[in-house]
């Protein structure tokens, strides 16, 4: 199992994710998590990875929020890409209309089989509908995707276990979001309990994670305004005994190039 990042970020999302299971005459299987980019930009992206649209077996959402859900139902209409969301979710996409045939809700509590994968659906504290995120299990590597929330929560530990590889949202550094010209408002929110991780909350969430198989770390959702990629390494890699630059990067702009989980 592999996975890349489209990008990440409060201006768009999408990491996909591919199998060796196979679909079809051969092809790898191919999972899209979130798509908050337009028709044609998700396309570029995912060009720049060797990938197009119409590789794409299925894609996964994990929130209505904009960022993460504003290109899904047009990307999957366009190229007849399954849909796999949360009923809560669905409920929150009013853009969904003309996609229902390319549909299908799942529990937020149920894991479920794609081209040979095994994924595992979670609940997360976020200001969303019925937000989740996800792990995935190809009988071998583990990959564990976890953006978009507040604070942690017990139960984390026990679902993200004997992970391989692990995207952690560090969204940003309590400092600069504190000093920045950010409404207060709109402070309060990212930092609440159903907003973003924080660079140390992130950290002390990793600590309590099973980390005996973990070989790629990858930080992701960092803020332009309010968080620097040396601080998010730096927080992460302080708990993995690794040099910052061991841990890998998902930017807005240039997204993640392919890594192994």
């Amino acid at each position: 199992m592999r996975f890349a990042s489209l990008g990440s970020g409060s201006e768009g999302n999408g990491l996909l994710v591919e199998t060796g299971g196979r679909c079809g005459a051969g092809r790898p299987y191919r999972v899209l998590i979130d798509c908050g980019f337009g028709l044609r930009e998700a396309e570029r992206r995912l060009s720049r990875l060797g990938c197009s649209a119409a590789d794409l077996n299925a894609i996964l959402v994990t929130h209505e929020h904009g960022d993460h859900a504003s290109g899904v139902f047009r990307l999957a209409r366009a190229h007849g890409i399954g849909v796999h969301l949360t009923h809560g979710t669905l409920r929150a996409c009013s853009h969904a209309a003309g996609a229902e045939r390319w549909l299908n809700v799942i529990d937020p509590h149920t894991p479920f089989e794609l081209g040979g994968l095994r994924v595992t659906p979670f609940p997360v504290p976020h200001d969303a509908r019925e937000p989740v995120q996800y792990l995935f299990d190809d009988g071998d590597a583990r990959l564990g995707v976890l953006t978009d929330l507040g604070h942690p929560t017990a139960h984390l530990a026990d679902v993200l276990t004997g992970l391989t590889a692990l995207v952690l949202e560090t969204n940003h550094d309590a400092r600069l979001l504190s000093d920045s010209g950010y409404p207060p408002a709109l402070k309060r929110r990212i930092a609440g309990p159903y907003g973003h991780l924080e660079n140390g909350d992130a950290a002390k969430l990793l600590s309590t994670l099973d980390r005996g198989r973990l070989r790629v770390v990858v930080a992701a959702h960092l803020s332009r305004q309010n968080n620097r990629e040396a601080l998010a390494r730096a927080a992460l890699a302080g708990v993995l005994g690794w040099p910052d630059r061991a841990v890998l990067v998902a930017g807005q702009d240039d997204g993640l190039a392919w890594a192994d989980a």
